[in-house]
């Protein structure tokens, strides 16, 4: 009898524990909020005019994991590219666009036009984004303008 009121009694107290840890409905994440921005700096590009722009982890709306999975920018090769060069379009208020040019050579040549955007200031024009005193945002979006669904070619990735 002892030893199945001990089972019982250790059985009860692990259940009692395990429910406690489960997540609690305000504990779970809410999923019309977008995922947190990542504020770490993947990748370091100049521009001619002296600007040093950052490439962001970003999250799922702006910076590399938003323009990597839905546009398939895999290098900072590509960006930089763009950004050394002259700024193409600027709003005068912080957005910069660059254009560039990617092209393959070999048996099949083609050619890939894409834009690299950057927002050059402290933070984006909705707000919700702050890089902080003294940082920059850097580049938001880059994608293929020729290219269906503005997604650039694999071989931009070799």
């Amino acid at each position: 009898m002892r030893k199945i009121v001990s089972f019982v009694a250790t059985f009860l107290t692990t259940a009692a524990l395990l429910a406690g840890t489960s997540p609690t409905a305000s504990a779970m994440p809410d999923p019309t909020m977008p995922d947190p921005y990542d504020f770490r700096v993947h990748c370091t590009s100049t521009d001619i005019d002296g600007r040093k722009i950052v490439t962001r982890f970003g999250n799922s709306e702006l910076g590399w994991h938003h323009f990597t999975h839905r546009h398939n920018i895999k290098k900072c090769a590509i960006l930089n590219a763009a950004l050394r060069d002259k700024v193409d379009r600027n709003d005068g208020h912080g957005r910069l666009e660059y254009d560039g040019v990617a092209i393959r050579t070999g048996g099949r040549p083609e050619q890939a036009k894409f834009v690299v955007i950057v927002q050059y200031t402290r933070k984006t024009k909705d707000g919700r984004f702050d890089a902080g005193r003294g940082q920059k945002i850097g580049v938001v979006n880059a994608f293929c303008r020729n290219q269906p669904h503005n997604k650039c070619p694999a071989w931009m990735n070799q």
